[in-house]
C-alpha cells in the first residue's frame, strides 16, 4: 500500500503543480491510469495532453468546451451534464478520485463481473464499507499502517467525487488530506448521484 500512496500523493502534486503553480492553470481534462506514467521508482508522471485547456490565471477557472472530454469512467459529471456545473480544475479533481478508488480497490470502477450486483459500482460499494466502519481488505493491506493509508486515500477520493463541483477540495487541499493523518478526515456526504441503498 505504500507504493500505492507514493503514487496517488505523487499523482496529486502532479495536478497541483498543473492548476496552480506553473505559469498557465492547466486543466487536464483526461486523468485516468493510462496516462500516468511511472518511472523505475514508482514516480507518477503526467501526461498526454490532448484534451487539456489552458488560461490565464487572471481569468475565472472555467474551461469552455464545445463537446464533452475525457474518458468514460473517469468524466467529472458536469463535463457531460452542465447544469451541474462549470468545467474546471474541480473536473480534474472528479477524474483523479475515481483513479485513486482503482488504485485502492485493485479494480476498475465499473465492474458487471462480480458477484453481489450491490459491487458493480465500486465507488457506491466502497462508500458502503468506509460508512459502516467495516475493515478495508483491498490486495497490498498487510498491516494497520496500510489499512489506514487505504482508508486515507478512500476517504479522499469521496470528497473528489462529489457530484457538485464546489464541494470538491483543490488539488492543494488533496495533498494536505494525504499528508495528515486518518482521525482528522471527514467522511463526506455521498454523491447524490449513487444510488441509495
Amino acid at each position: 500500500m505504500q507504493t500505492f500512496f507514493k503514487i496517488a500523493i505523487g499523482i496529486a502534486r502532479g495536478l497541483e503543480y498543473l492548476h496552480r503553480l506553473c505559469a498557465m492553470e492547466i486543466v487536464h481534462l483526461d486523468v485516468k491510469p493510462h496516462n500516468v506514467l511511472l518511472d523505475e521508482d514508482f514516480t507518477p508522471k503526467i501526461s498526454d495532453f490532448g484534451l487539456a485547456k489552458s488560461s490565464l490565471r487572471e481569468h475565472n477557472s472555467t474551461v469552455t468546451l464545445s463537446c464533452g472530454r475525457g474518458t468514460i469512467g473517469y468524466i467529472a459529471p458536469e463535463v457531460v451534464c452542465r447544469y451541474l456545473g462549470s468545467v474546471s480544475h474541480k473536473s480534474d479533481v472528479y477524474s483523479y478520485g475515481m483513479m485513486v478508488l482503482e488504485i485502492v480497490g485493485g479494480r476498475r470502477n465499473v465492474d458487471n463481473e462480480v458477484d453481489n450486483s450491490s459491487q458493480i459500482y465500486m465507488p457506491h460499494w466502497i462508500y458502503n464499507q468506509i460508512e459502516t466502519n467495516q475493515d478495508v481488505n483491498f490486495l497490498g493491506i498487510g498491516n494497520d499502517e496500510d489499512e489506514e493509508l487505504a482508508r486515507k486515500m478512500i476517504i479522499v477520493s469521496f470528497w473528489c467525487i462529489q457530484t457538485d463541483p464546489s464541494s470538491r477540495p483543490t488539488m492543494t487541499r488533496v495533498v494536505e488530506m494525504l499528508e495528515s493523518k486518518v482521525e482528522v478526515l471527514q467522511i463526506p456526504p455521498r454523491p447524490y448521484l449513487f444510488s441509495a441503498d
